[in-house]
């Protein structure tokens, strides 16, 4: 399944089989993000800038698990932070079983060049055994973005 929205988190080490792409697995659930920077929809004159992300949440258990909520913590250039929480992703509660995984892209627009995005998701068992699955921190980067070596 794979859904599409548009909404308003240190970097973990990327997988390195996939560049540019993420991966923690907590209890057998596995996170893989991949961001990507949207220079057709940033403004960079205006401190507008503007990434895409795909994640892709995977049972690797012998269990059903359903996703109920996330929790986001998105840092930009600068340390300003904000913090999303709320119920599902893009509008859904995926309930995933054995094997079983789950695709979406959402997307994340800051006022500076680069930024972080990390996590978790909250997950519920069949039998009601509530858990957190940690969502890999991930760099948002992009062309704008100026390199200092100390």
């Amino acid at each position: 399944m794979q859904a599409l929205l548009f909404c308003f988190v240190m970097p973990a080490a990327p997988d390195r089989a996939n560049a540019n792409t993420y991966t923690a697995t907590t209890r057998g659930i596995r996170v893989r993000v991949r961001p990507q920077f949207l220079e057709n929809q940033s403004e960079p004159d205006n401190g507008r800038f503007v990434w895409a992300y795909t994640i892709e949440i995977a049972n690797e258990t012998d269990e059903t698990v359903q996703l109920k909520s996330r929790h986001w913590r998105i840092t930009d250039g600068v340390g300003r932070v904000e913090e999303v929480r709320g119920p599902g992703v893009v509008g859904e509660t995926p309930v995933l079983g054995p094997g079983e995984s789950f695709s979406y892209t959402s997307g994340c627009p800051l006022h500076t060049p680069t930024g972080i995005m990390a996590g978790t998701y909250q997950m519920v068992t069949d039998d009601g055994r509530a858990f957190d699955v940690q969502i890999p921190a991930f760099s948002l980067d992009s062309p704008y973005t100026t390199r200092t070596l100390n």
